[in-house]
């Protein structure tokens, strides 16, 4: 997982769009899972960085009235 910038997001397709956010959720899910299981999480703030790269997609999805 790599952290997504807003420049490499405004020059996705729509389908592509949707795609990665579906991704990222999923990854999201999986890594809230693992830490209330009492899991050491490998990256500590993946988390916060999943959540910021959702709230981008979002935010650029809204702005193109999609």
């Amino acid at each position: 997982m790599t952290k997504l910038k807003s420049e490499e997001i405004r020059n996705m397709s729509p389908p592509e769009l949707l795609d990665e956010l579906e991704s990222l959720r999923l990854d999201l899910i999986r890594e809230r899972a693992l830490s209330s299981a009492g899991g050491a999480p490998e990256n500590p703030g993946l988390i916060g960085e999943l959540r910021r790269s959702i709230a981008r997609i979002k935010t650029i999805r809204k702005e193109r009235g999609l």
